[in-house]
């Protein structure tokens, strides 16, 4: 047990946060929608309430995937965490099939909503709770790329970065991004049904805010079945190359592949030295290597192979690649 608690204190805090203000949003806005019938307030309810349990997995996942490695698990539980994030995305799914289906239903019978004063309240409240978590999920974002930004910078310059966050992050990000439009989108369709009178409006809404959940789902899948598998980084292939090759005793680099497995990078390289230098010499080298190496962000860490310059040049300098 005290293990678990450990773990569990290591887990990722905007998942966590993100957790409790969605749970606590769908509570309030489920309570709106018994008051009121609006069908807009039920897509909200169903994507608060499946946003607040999918964190939660979220949460428990990233806090288990960095228990350490066991005789029986030797290489460790990194990719446990794009594990629950496929199983989280499936409530999504399941929630974003449902706000679409409540909503083609209204837009086919249409029936006037009460209580329009609460509903705006509601969802107005709801959505500066969104944007206080996302805002939250962008400033994570920096911190798991170590970067600083402060004021509007931190919007423009956490989506530059979002490719390179930890998946969790990633996923609380992608969420309330979706969350905050769904919001805004569903007050937009409250106010316009009601001065309007067409009321189909408000299914109209729960069906895009359905849609922008299924593209959460699509790209949460994507992104962590790659994980899964065992995806190459080769944007970290690259910088690390080019760490490796200003290094002046590395003549060349006969392979390097950098693996992400959850939040951690597994590193592996073969490089290529002169010949004439001792065992002593190269195992400085290596030495020195590992050291750079290990101390790039979520590198955890470094197999590095020597072998002796053979004439022909390997590693080719190519454009770096833009982050996801």
């Amino acid at each position: 047990m005290g293990e678990i608690v450990k773990l569990l204190k290591r887990g990722n805090r905007s998942a966590m946060l993100a957790a409790i203000v969605n749970a606590i949003i769908a509570i309030i806005k489920a309570a709106a929608y018994i008051f009121t019938g609006n069908v807009a307030m039920f897509a909200e309810t169903m994507h608060s309430l499946g946003d607040a349990a999918n964190q939660f997995f979220v949460f428990v996942g990233s806090a288990l995937s960095k228990k350490a490695p066991t005789e029986k698990y030797p290489n460790g539980f990194g990719r446990l965490v794009n594990l629950v994030l496929l199983g989280a995305v499936l409530i999504v799914g399941i929630m974003a099939f449902e706000t679409i289906r409540e909503g083609y239903h209204h837009v086919l019978h249409p029936t006037e909503s009460g209580g329009f004063i609460i509903n705006v309240i509601v969802l107005g409240v709801a959505t500066l709770l969104e944007m206080f978590v996302l805002f939250k999920a962008m400033k994570e974002v920096l911190h798991d790329n170590h970067v600083d930004a402060t004021g509007p910078s931190v919007f423009f310059t956490s989506f530059r970065y979002l490719g390179r966050a930890k998946p969790a992050t990633k996923l609380v990000f992608l969420e309330d991004s979706v969350a905050t439009l769904g919001g805004l989108l569903a007050i937009i369709a409250v106010v316009a049904a009601h001065f309007t009178d067409v009321h189909q409006l408000e299914g109209i809404a729960s069906i895009l805010i359905g849609v922008m959940m299924f593209f959460v789902v699509g790209k949460v899948f994507l992104d962590n079945a790659a994980g899964v598998i065992g995806q190459a980084d080769e944007e970290m292939e690259y910088k690390i190359g080019e760490m490796v090759m200003a290094d002046p005793d590395v003549k060349d680099i006969q392979d390097i592949t950098v693996i992400k497995e959850g939040e951690d990078l597994h590193v592996e390289l073969e490089i290529e030295i002169d010949p004439s230098l001792t065992v002593a010499a190269a195992d400085d080298i290596k030495d020195r290597l590992e050291e750079k190496i290990l101390g790039e962000n979520g590198v955890v860490d470094v197999t590095i192979e020597i072998d002796e310059e053979d004439g022909v040049m390997t590693w080719q300098k190519q454009k770096e690649p833009a982050n996801e």
